[in-house]
């Protein structure tokens, strides 16, 4: 294969990805605390020794959102969401994790989890353990929880040291290589739910987009390869 076919093939490649990140972000338009995700793509141009260039085309480094997705109100008293750049901290079998997904409940032994059981770690790091019995919760915009008018913890609010250190790990879960760090800005909003902040009628359209350019490509390799078998045979007659 040719130089031009192997630059059309890398294209190729970083469009399927891409469109792979744009089917899941609309499969989670609908989930609760999810963050849409791009791709960004890269040339890489080379100088060849007969003086000509070879460009190739990569699409491997994803770009997370962090646009504010709306709130519902729920008026669940242990629904919580996030106004501002912050977000939960849960502690996970393969460590800690940040989340923005705030529906929690109390497991048997009376502390906070989420919906898979991870713990949800207060403002320390430690998990927030509360009072069996005690309907009378109230947790305050900086994260203070109170029974009945007593404050016993603080639900953490954390942000990475690098936005574009987050590796996605589950649909709502991401890893910060760097580490992270409290986030003094974010606030949190008792009774409320953010949506996921993914904008559908722009993702089908990028959709449209991606997969055109996709059968551009797929022309163009038809295109090629019917070339190169005319000019075989012309060399061969």
């Amino acid at each position: 294969m040719d130089n031009t076919g192997y630059t059309t093939l890398t294209r190729q490649s970083g469009l399927m990805r891409e469109m792979q990140v744009i089917a899941n972000n609309i499969a989670n338009a609908a989930t609760t605390g999810f963050r849409q995700e791009g791709l960004l793509f890269s040339e890489h141009v080379k100088d060849t020794s007969n003086g000509e260039s070879l460009s190739m085309a990569t699409a491997n480094i994803r770009q997370t959102s962090m646009l504010q997705g709306s709130l519902t109100q729920t008026g669940g008293t242990l629904d919580l969401a996030i106004e501002g750049e912050g977000f939960f901290l849960i502690a996970t079998p393969s460590g800690e994790r940040l989340t923005r997904a705030g529906s929690f409940s109390p497991d048997a032994a009376g502390n906070l989890v989420t919906n898979d059981g991870f713990h949800v770690l207060d403002s320390g790091g430690a998990p927030i353990f509360l009072p069996p019995g005690d309907s009378d919760l109230k947790i305050a915009a900086d994260g203070t929880v109170s029974a009945s008018g007593r404050p016993i913890a603080q639900v953490g609010l954390y942000q990475p040291l690098e936005a574009s250190d987050l590796v996605r790990e589950d649909g709502v879960m991401f890893r910060a290589d760097q580490g992270f760090e409290p986030a003094p800005d974010a606030r949190i909003v008792q009774g409320f739910l953010e949506a996921s902040n993914v904008d559908p009628i722009s993702q089908i359209a990028r959709m449209i987009e991606v997969q055109r350019a996709y059968e551009m490509g797929q022309s163009f390799l038809q295109a090629e390869d019917e070339r190169v078998k005319n000019a075989l045979r012309s060399f061969t007659s």
